[in-house]
């Protein structure tokens, strides 16, 4: 059943567009390398249950996202860069406090 107004998994999936890991900022790829150890993260928030309140991933039940800081040279506190992982490898990078993502995909 589809609800009036919100749109469909699909439809949010086809919207974003990929970005290659190696093509990512290396400090997210530190945090990609962070996330498939499991840690330590620097900051408390790493690991967070991200709830997609924006809708702009792929509509999951709650839980099914993480989000994860990505730290910007020269900032003092997180700044606006962030990873979201459902279950690995399902990763999403955003650049822009989640205004916007791209699906990180892995070199083959």
């Amino acid at each position: 059943m589809l609800l009036l107004g919100l749109p469909s998994v699909q439809a949010v999936a086809a919207e974003l567009s990929a970005i290659a890991r190696t093509e990512l900022p290396a400090e997210a790829r530190e945090t990609l390398q962070l996330i498939r150890r499991g840690g330590p993260f620097p900051y408390p928030r790493d690991g967070a249950i991200f709830r997609n309140y924006e809708r702009k991933l792929p509509r999951q039940s709650r839980g099914y996202y993480h989000e994860y800081t990505v730290t910007t040279p020269g900032l003092r506190h997180r700044g606006a860069r962030r990873i979201v992982c459902g279950p690995l490898p399902e990763c999403y990078y955003s650049a822009d406090h989640y205004n916007s993502f791209k699906r990180i995909q892995e070199s083959q």
